[in-house]
């Protein structure tokens, strides 16, 4: 499974999570998927903080649920820096640009472009 595949995935998993309030179950994910799952969900207070502190304007609650969790998702992926921070931040803009609304690109391409300058 591809990067971009596991992290399309990912988003799923994250999004429904999120929707739901539950703990999803990952015994059936492929272990890349699982990987951004666990490690996401793991760190999410941690991401939020983050997040929030990054997006002016925007509490984390407010954000469409797509948004934070493709903001999350990319969050985590700076921070492990296994990935060039240019790639990260074009697969985001993507998964933002094909599941949410016309502005989430520019969005979401805002605040992790605050949020590396940041870190």
């Amino acid at each position: 499974m591809s990067k971009t595949s596991a992290r399309d995935r990912a988003l799923a998993v994250l999004y429904t999570a999120d929707l739901t309030g539950t703990v999803p179950d990952l015994t059936e994910l492929p272990r890349r998927v699982t990987r951004y799952v666990e490690g996401v969900l793991s760190r999410r207070e941690e991401l939020d903080a983050e997040i929030s502190a990054a997006a002016t304007g925007w509490r984390i609650e407010r954000m469409p649920v797509v948004d934070r969790n493709i903001i999350r998702l990319a969050l985590y992926e700076l921070r492990k820096g296994e990935m060039p921070v240019g790639v990260v931040v074009s697969e985001a803009v993507n998964l933002a640009k094909r599941f949410s609304t016309e502005r989430s690109g520019a969005f979401v391409n805002g605040v992790l472009a605050k949020l590396i300058e940041e870190h």
